[in-house]
């Protein structure tokens, strides 16, 4: 059996629908599943590094939001911080993004589907979805950290370390930085992105499964910032982050976003892999080179993944934790060369 359409693509959060929109403009015929209505919230921190706002950019697509100018490192009396030298960041907020990148996709042309896939079943020449009549030559998983098709095809790797999760919540008070600080603390790193005139987003990165406020507690200075009556939006959460994929191409199906596998959150680099992930994809579907999306994949998210294993295992080494903060301020020039290397 062939035919259908020539991209089916399981997921219509940021990852899906960039792979969409670089699907449509490449000529594929395209359909998105997506059981949820746009906009989907989740635990984000927001923040979209220089590289992603050149990346939209250049689909046509700017995000409103705060300019972001760089990352600041606090750890007590200790800072350190970098600007970004190729143009600021953005912090918008997680809806906004969504939004505007489901319009997009609409005006494309894509159709969004309000389907949920669990299953898929493929053959030579293409992938079925079990109960619904869709085909595809080639279906594409970007159903996010706990991907259902990437489970269902067992392409699951054993994890290490303690499992890391991340906490979100916006409060009503105005930005007093244009960087995005990371607050340093023993289990935790607190992390504040300026997201309008008067809105930040607090995101805590943790191994430590507690209430947001008790992670607040932990950092009093950042706490006496955000009164409990400015908080404008209920916390969510996401974990365990750190998901290893043992590959991302399996057959007809490929993977993307965080389905495609994920260290964790303490880079802020997300969409920006989505964004590099999603043209790869599509670049090789293009030219009939579907087996080299792998190679390409870790080709050009290997700086980020290195850097970011680096860091969580120093983070998780009773040794090494305390000193990644105070090794940053001592060596300004270095950490400038790190933040600038993933932006």
């Amino acid at each position: 059996m062939s035919g259908g359409h020539d991209l089916l693509i399981v997921g219509g959060g940021p990852a899906g629908l960039i792979t969409a929109l670089h699907a449509a403009r490449a000529g594929l015929d395209t359909v998105v599943a997506e059981p949820r209505r746009a906009p989907v919230d989740k635990a984000c921190g927001e923040g979209l590094m220089p590289s992603a706002v050149r990346s939209l950019a250049a689909l046509g697509l700017e995000v409103p939001g705060h300019p972001i100018t760089g990352i600041r490192y606090i750890q007590g009396a200790r800072q350190v911080q970098a600007a970004f030298r190729h143009g600021p960041g953005i912090g918008a907020r997680r809806t906004d993004l969504h939004s505007i990148l489901h319009r997009a996709v609409l005006a494309a042309g894509v159709s969004v589907l309000p389907l949920r896939v669990t299953d898929v079943r493929q053959d030579t020449t293409g992938v079925t979805i079990p109960g619904t009549g869709l085909r595809a030559r080639w279906l594409v998983a970007a159903d996010g950290l706990h991907s259902l098709v990437r489970r269902s095809l067992g392409l699951e790797a054993r994890t290490r370390g303690a499992p890391r999760y991340g906490l979100r919540r916006h409060y009503a008070v105005p930005p007093w930085s244009p960087y995005v600080e990371v607050h340093w603390g023993t289990h935790t790193e607190a992390y504040v992105t300026p997201l309008g005139p008067r809105l930040v987003g607090i995101a805590m990165l943790t191994t430590q499964r507690t209430p947001f406020t008790t992670h607040l507690e932990n950092f009093p200075e950042l706490a006496d910032r955000l009164c409990p009556q400015a908080a404008v939006t209920a916390v969510r959460g996401a974990g365990p982050l750190r998901q290893r994929v043992r590959t991302r191409a399996h057959g007809r199906v490929l993977l993307v976003g965080d389905a495609a596998g994920y260290i964790d959150a303490l880079t802020g680099e997300g969409i920006s892999l989505a964004l590099t992930g999603a043209e790869a994809l599509v670049t090789n579907v293009r030219r009939g080179t579907p087996s080299q999306y792998e190679t390409d994949w870790r080709n050009a998210t290997r700086r980020h993944r290195l850097l970011t294993e680096l860091l969580v295992r120093a983070r998780q080494q009773p040794m090494l934790a305390p000193h990644i903060m105070p090794t940053a301020a001592r060596l300004p020039r270095l950490f400038t060369a790190a933040v600038n290397a993933l932006a």
